[in-house]
């Protein structure tokens, strides 16, 4: 994994010389964004998982600025966000939206059925305003639970992919280990 990602992501030349990266070559060759380790590659899928769910185009720009702020693997951070893509954001949002309407329902201030959009013809006689402010209600009671569920599902997949990642690589570097001590053991052997 650590070659293939190495084969793959630009080098410090290929960012220095960016005429549209040049402002920002100094925090972006800081050597820890580049360094890939246990705690960095953790760390880098942590906050691909979490700003994978940030809506629209930013979930790049917010992985990237978080990870220079904690200083954890960019190229990672980056590529994990790519989770988040039309055929799997539905889905997401799906259960972004019953974990939201979970939470609201044990505090008491959700509506545990679903919520029809209000037609123009409901408002009846009323104007093109009144219809667009019960549109904004329909949106905001339907908004809240999406609100809530979405910041608790990406701090859970973020967790939950910093420890999948955390132990994945400690368990490989034990077998490493292991595998290194029983050859050492091999060469080792007393010829009679």
């Amino acid at each position: 994994m650590r070659n293939w990602l190495r084969r793959y992501t630009p080098d410090h030349a290929a960012v220095s010389e960016n005429r549209w990266l040049y402002p920002f070559r100094n925090t972006l060759l800081h050597p820890r964004l580049w360094h890939i380790n246990r705690h960095s590659a953790a760390g880098g899928v942590a906050v691909g998982l979490f700003c994978g769910l940030i809506p629209g185009p930013f979930q790049m720009i917010f992985a990237a600025l978080c990870a220079v702020f904690f200083r954890i693997n960019l190229p990672l951070a980056l590529i994990t966000t790519l989770y988040t893509n039309p055929l799997t954001v539905v889905p997401l949002y799906v259960v972004a939206f019953g974990l939201g309407r979970i939470v609201m329902g044990v505090f008491g201030h959700g509506n545990s059925e679903f919520i029809h959009p209000p037609e123009y013809g409901d408002v009846g006689a009323e104007t093109l305003l009144a219809w667009i402010a019960a549109l904004g209600d329909w949106v905001w009671q339907l908004g809240a639970p999406l609100a809530i569920g979405l910041p608790l599902l990406a701090a859970f997949l973020a967790i939950v992919g910093y420890l999948v990642v955390y132990v994945a690589w400690r368990i490989y570097l034990i077998r490493a280990w292991r595998h290194r001590a029983r050859s050492r053991r091999v060469g080792q052997t007393p010829v009679a």
